[in-house]
């Protein structure tokens, strides 16, 4: 059975490079029947909040994406918080040292810094020198007396080759003395994440691990600990990351990239997982599918090796496709935030329905209904520099025609835009612009029959009169 995990590190918001690798493998294993593990990597005390714990996982669900095993679900591994897994990996720490594949290491900060810059200096690669390695017994024991507070260091073999097959990036070879001996427990007594990730992946009986290509280099870390223990690795597969568009890695100033933002923003999770299927995965499925569809879909052998652009705008355009899909009760709780704000609290549930079906097909955020309320509900809208020159070049008696169409038919669009048309001449554009922008305030938007139903006959009179003298 395929079982693949998503293991966020709670520190900070769920971002999309983290939300595409969660989706990725939540396809691969609904794509497979298999099993979605959700396992919390809080090992590092100081940065990790149970805040960002509750928050990842609601994002999560409101994605869509659910899990078989978890922190609040449970499974067979009972603990799915690496902080609640402590005696799992001091049981791995006891067998690794009766193999003598570990060591204590007191190196300081300072000894390791002027270590790396030496060997930078000298053309080499930065790898823990070995300073601890060989250190006797009474030596350690020295250190201890004298206050040291170690680390444990993986002690890695000397001229071994640590290749495997990586599903994304194919064939992998790595030299172990370019590696370097390796943190397994901190100072503080706490599980380093090459040690644990790997421990855990393990007992949880993960097959695939499918993440991020930063982690590449970390892979013959973990298959070395695979080996000391006596324990089968899974495949792995390094996903290429999401750039922005200047080529570098997604950030802040790429705007906003957590999915909090998102769903803040208004974005629907159709459109989001629509758009981070297609981010370093290519597909012949180029409709809008849902996520079993997607799931049906998915395939590793169309992942991408190059870094994949994040592009906002193409994220719009799934967003425009989600929004048309939906119903009337789900379009009406998702414009509600805003629409409850601007709308009069005694609009009637048929005139508020009439009002998003005529806007629904201008939408694209929650906050675009915002001008839409203000134009039918509000005064006379104003005029950019564009809608006042054509507006002023249809001229007086135009909008004298229209403003005597509204007294004699009330908000009938065709009666107001044939009294303009037989009155001045003017057709096609020359007809619909100047009273698209004196009704509405702009160019273009929903159709004008609907939207002045839902306008006052007085509104659609003082908004036409105002150019008619």
């Amino acid at each position: 059975m395929t079982v693949t995990r998503f293991a966020p590190s709670p520190t900070g918001e769920l971002h999309l490079g983290n939300v595409r690798t969660a989706l990725f493998c939540w396809l691969l294993a609904r794509r497979e029947g298999g099993r979605f593990v959700l396992r919390i990597e809080d090992t590092d005390a100081e940065r990790s909040r149970e805040a960002h714990t509750v928050s990842l996982m609601s994002e999560l669900r409101w994605l869509g994406l659910d899990w078989d095993e978890g922190p609040d679900v449970g499974g067979p591994a009972l603990h799915y918080r690496q902080s609640e897994r402590r005696a799992h990996y001091d049981a791995g720490y006891v067998a690794l040292q009766a193999q003598g594949r570990v060591y204590p290491c007191f190196c300081s900060p300072l000894e390791l810094d002027v270590s790396r810059r030496a060997q930078l200096a000298a053309g080499k690669p930065p790898r823990y020198a070995g300073t601890c390695r060989e250190l006797s017994e009474v030596q350690r024991a020295a250190k201890l007396a004298a206050g040291g507070k170690p680390v444990l260091r993986f002690r890695v073999p000397a001229r071994a080759s640590v290749a495997f097959d990586d599903f994304v990036h194919g064939p992998q070879n790595f030299f172990s003395d370019d590696i370097g001996d390796f943190i397994v427990r901190r100072a503080d007594g706490s599980a380093a994440f090459f040690y644990c990730n790997a421990l855990d992946d393990a007992a949880m009986g993960i097959t695939h691990v499918l993440r991020g290509e930063d982690h590449l280099t970390n892979t013959p870390r973990q298959i070395l600990l695979f080996r000391a223990l006596g324990l089968a690795p899974p495949s792995y597969g390094h996903v290429a990351l999401l750039v922005g568009n200047d080529g570098a890695p997604l950030s802040k100033r790429h705007g906003a990239q957590s999915l909090r933002d998102l769903r803040e923003q208004g974005l629907l999770p159709a459109a989001i997982y629509n758009h981070l299927f297609r981010l370093g995965h290519s597909s012949p499925e180029n409709g809008f599918l849902t996520l079993p569809a997607l799931a049906k879909a998915f395939d590793t052998q169309h992942l991408g090796r190059a870094p994949t652009r994040f592009d906002n705008a193409q994220l719009l355009v799934w967003q425009k496709e989600a929004v048309q899909r939906l119903d009337a009760s789900a379009i009406d709780a998702w414009l509600a935030p805003i629409i409850d704000a601007l709308l009069p609290a005694a609009l009637a549930t048929e005139q508020r329905a009439a009002f998003i079906a005529a806007i629904r097909a201008n939408v694209v955020l929650p906050g675009d209904a915002q001008h839409w309320a203000e134009v039918v509900f509000g005064g006379p809208p104003a005029l950019d520099a564009t809608g006042q020159s054509i507006v002023a070049e249809a001229g007086h008696a135009f909008f004298a025609a229209a403003a005597a169409a509204v007294v004699s038919h009330g908000n009938d669009w065709q009666a107001i835009s044939a009294a303009a048309r037989d009155a001045t001449g003017r057709k096609g554009a020359a007809l619909f612009k100047p009273l698209r922008y004196a009704l509405s305030g702009r160019e273009h938007g929903p159709e004008l029959a609907p939207l002045l139903r839902l306008i006052s006959v007085q509104q659609l009179q003082s908004r036409l009169s105002r150019f008619a003298t």
